[in-house]
């Protein structure tokens, strides 16, 4: 008899230590930590390089020479003509371009009246915008005689649309004993470009 109102007195305890639990009284609420979704990987935006483009260009020109006697600045302007492959990361070129100017050298001396470019371009596909290097054979017109030189330059392209181009180019031009006169001449052009693809 002991045994079973002792088995009854430790079940009532037991019930009523549940009770306060079961009666909306405190209890231990596991929540889960938040998980923060992962990132959006979101791709480069790309342009395809390939494919024939013509356009026109306006710059500046500034023309130093050896002796100094025919310097001159001015402005150009001119068309442009190519050809690139898209090869993934590298797009490789070649363009054509002529520029018209009426720079005058030596305070009127000479004038440089054109400049005609064949360049070989290799660059870097960074998706809208192409940067690029050139190495170009020149060949010179002015009023004293013609000749041929070479230039190295920078650019940069951005695909405004599909088919359209936006571009700003620099070059550096070397023209070693112009027309035999013993004067080297050298120029810096500074183009603004707007091309159209194919």
């Amino acid at each position: 008899m002991k045994f079973i109102t002792a088995t009854a007195a430790l079940a009532a305890v037991a019930a009523f230590g549940a009770m306060p639990a079961l009666a909306g009284g405190p209890t231990e609420v596991y929540n889960e930590p938040a998980v923060a979704p992962a990132p959006m990987v979101v791709a480069a935006p790309s342009a395809d390089w390939s494919g024939l483009y013509v356009g026109g260009q306006l710059g500046y020109g500034d023309v130093g020479s050896s002796s100094g006697a025919l310097d001159g600045s001015g402005f150009t302007t001119g068309l442009i003509a190519g050809y690139r492959a898209d090869m993934g990361q590298f797009v490789a070129g070649i363009e054509g371009n002529y520029d018209w100017t009426d720079i005058d050298l030596g305070g009127g001396a000479a004038t440089l009246d054109n400049v005609a470019r064949l360049k070989l371009i290799g660059g870097y596909d960074m998706g809208p915008a192409l940067l690029y290097g050139t190495v170009a054979a020149v060949r010179a017109e002015t009023s004293i005689g013609n000749d041929s030189g070479y230039a190295l330059g920078v650019g940069m392209d951005y695909a405004l649309t599909e088919r359209m181009t936006l571009g700003a180019e620099l070059m550096e031009h070397r023209f070693d004993d112009f027309n035999g006169t013993g004067v080297d001449l050298d120029a810096t052009t500074f183009n603004t470009r707007v091309g159209f693809r194919f």
